[in-house]
């Protein structure tokens, strides 16, 4: 049976214009003159019967079925230009991988080991996309997610890698000595604006109440609390695996010998009905080995 679908040339003409709300852009864009795209523009319309474009005096404005179908037609186009891609890359077995990473996880941890993994699988390919929150999986490209959270969610599948265990640290030339946690009330503590009550909640594992224990600058992410403290601008409380690089190279310290393992832990998550992919199975497995000896350090107290 003859598929209902127009030409691949008048949906990139489409795609371009309502991208561009210009026939003119487009044209430059897809090297082409402006008459080619306006007659794609004018077959495409033909072919689904409804008007995409309205003309003014201006030029052109996207209809309200022209919304609508240029996102849908965008998402389809990057996902064929993604797949021509991966066969031009790979030209034979193997396979990629849309993950969703937690960003400051995916560059202090996961990233310094994948030269192991492309050792091992040379012909699978991992492609990144920053997700910090749930999502559904049928709205996006991601095949899978690792994530930092109390666990997985709705419709989705979880393997647990590792807990997350956050130290307050800061540059030796701030704090050279150790320190007891109610010391720390008169350094500035740097703060993550994703977690609020970090510092509350470290302190109150302790049974100490600091006063100023949420006051301080505020960072969106860990990367950005740990080059912060490397500077001396003040203590973070971060994870440690995060961190292992500055603590081993002595940018860092621990200042309080404590640990305190926080509600969230980081999971591979997917859905629950998945496509079976074995570049996923292959990388959980290798993620899994990865972490196992978090998970051993942790089950023997440390």
């Amino acid at each position: 049976m003859r598929r209902k679908i127009p030409s691949l040339g008048a949906l990139a003409a489409f795609e371009a214009a309502a991208r561009h709300q210009s026939f003119t852009t487009a044209a430059d864009e897809l090297a082409v003159t402006q008459s080619a795209v306006c007659r794609q523009i004018a077959t495409l319309e033909d072919f689904v019967g409804v008007k995409l474009f309205r003309r003014t005096r201006r030029g052109v404005v996207l209809t309200d079925a022209g919304i609508n179908y240029s996102r849908r037609v965008r998402d389809r186009l990057d996902d064929v230009e993604r797949d021509t891609l991966e066969v031009m890359a790979r030209g034979g077995p193997g396979g990629s991988l849309e993950l969703g990473v937690v960003p400051t996880f995916a560059t202090q941890w996961l990233l310094p080991r994948l030269p192991d993994f492309h050792r091992q699988h040379p012909g699978i390919t991992l492609h990144f996309a920053p997700r910090t929150r749930p999502f559904l999986f049928d709205d996006s490209t991601l095949h899978a997610a690792i994530y930092a959270g109390p666990a997985g969610w709705p419709g989705t599948e979880s393997h647990f890698l590792m807990q997350e265990a956050m130290v307050a640290v800061a540059s030796p030339a701030l704090v050279p000595g150790q320190l007891k946690a109610q010391d720390l009330a008169g350094h500035t503590l740097l703060q993550a604006s994703t977690r609020p009550h970090a510092w509350r909640q470290w302190f109150a594992a302790q049974g100490v109440v600091a006063p100023n224990d949420m006051a301080g600058p505020r960072m969106e992410l860990f990367s950005m609390l740990a080059k912060a403290a490397v500077h001396g601008l003040g203590v973070a409380l971060i994870p440690r695996l995060l961190i292992e690089d500055d603590l081993a190279a002595g940018r860092l310290r621990q200042v309080v010998p404590f640990e305190w393992i926080s509600d969230r832990s980081y999971y591979l998550i997917y859905p629950q009905a998945p496509v079976q992919r074995q570049a996923l199975q292959v990388f959980s497995q290798w993620l899994q080995a990865q972490a196992a000896p978090y998970r051993a350090a942790a089950a023997a107290g440390g």
